[in-house]
Formats: structure tokens, C-alpha cells, sequence
């Protein structure tokens, strides 16, 4: 195994203040309104936000795939950062394989920052696999560009549920 493994990391503006994009990220009901792929609703099945919690959550498309996942949380520094490793599971909340890659790492360790300057956040996401072989570090890897793509869709959402909040 190779010892380093390339970062994936996405970084947007958002014009609202931190505390309520930290909110967006680690309440049920906002969460709901934004978390996930284009074309996805989200279903939070979980949200105990602590050191050790659990979001357990499904997302639904219109034509009735579901795709489970888990955020396992490390660290909770409100409102600044928000640390959890991220996986696909099952309606029980076990760890399963991806639906789309049986190369995909089973657990990916992401750190969120939210900075706020004149008003407007910042959100830097840094994510990286953990405990994985070279052909799932290969598989992550491979995948930024899917993964940018997927975030931008995710994040233009909570920008849209950002906008419709201040109005």
C-alpha cells in the first residue's frame, strides 16, 4: 500500500452567516431540505450530533432507488469545524459497499471549516478514505472529479435553502 493518500477538497462561499451554515449541516430538518445528489430527498432516519453520534439517513430518487449513508461524528466544534467519517450502510445502519463500486472505501474521514468574513461563510470540505488498499485509494482518487461534480450539485442546493431562509 502506498503511504499517501491525495486529499479530495472543495471549498464554496455562501452569503449567510456560519452559525446558520453549521446549523444547516447538523440539524434533521435542514439537512432534509438540501443534503444530496440533484433529484434526491432525503430521509433522516438518525441525527444524535455528538462526539460518537450517528446521522443515519436514505436518500430517495424519483424513480424509487435509494442509496443509505452514515456520518459517524468525531468532533463537533460549533460553529468552526465538524469532523465525521462518512460511509454507505444499510436501512440498519451497517456498513455496506457502494452501490456503484466494489472498489469504493468502505469509510472516508471528512473535515468541514466555516469561516465567516463581512457576513458571508466560507466551507472548506477535506476528505480522505481511511484504512484502505491501493485499489480503493486508487478508486478515491480516480473519483474527484465525480466527487466535485456531485458536491457542486449538493452545495448549489444548500445554497438555494440558504437563500429561501433569509427571505
Amino acid at each position: 500500500m502506498k503511504d499517501t493518500i491525495e486529499d479530495f477538497v472543495i471549498t464554496r462561499q455562501f452569503a449567510a452567516p456560519r452559525e446558520l451554515l453549521f446549523r444547516a449541516w447538523t440539524e434533521a430538518d435542514r439537512l432534509a431540505a438540501w443534503w444530496g445528489p440533484t433529484g434526491f430527498s432525503l430521509l433522516c432516519a438518525q441525527l444524535d450530533l455528538r462526539p460518537g453520534g450517528l446521522f443515519h439517513y436514505c436518500m430517495r430518487a424519483a424513480a424509487g432507488i435509494e442509496m443509505w449513508g452514515r456520518f459517524v461524528y468525531r468532533e463537533i466544534a460549533a460553529p468552526e469545524r465538524l469532523v465525521f467519517v462518512n460511509s454507505f450502510s444499510d436501512a440498519d445502519g451497517n456498513i455496506v459497499r457502494s452501490p456503484f463500486s466494489a472498489e469504493w472505501p468502505l469509510e472516508v474521514l471528512n473535515t468541514i471549516t466555516f469561516a465567516e468574513h463581512e457576513g458571508a461563510t466560507t466551507i472548506t470540505l477535506r476528505g480522505h478514505p481511511i484504512d484502505v488498499i491501493d485499489a480503493e485509494r486508487d478508486a478515491f482518487a480516480a473519483a474527484h472529479p465525480s466527487l466535485e461534480q456531485g458536491f457542486k450539485g449538493t452545495l448549489d442546493r444548500l445554497d438555494a435553502y440558504l437563500a429561501a431562509q433569509s427571505q
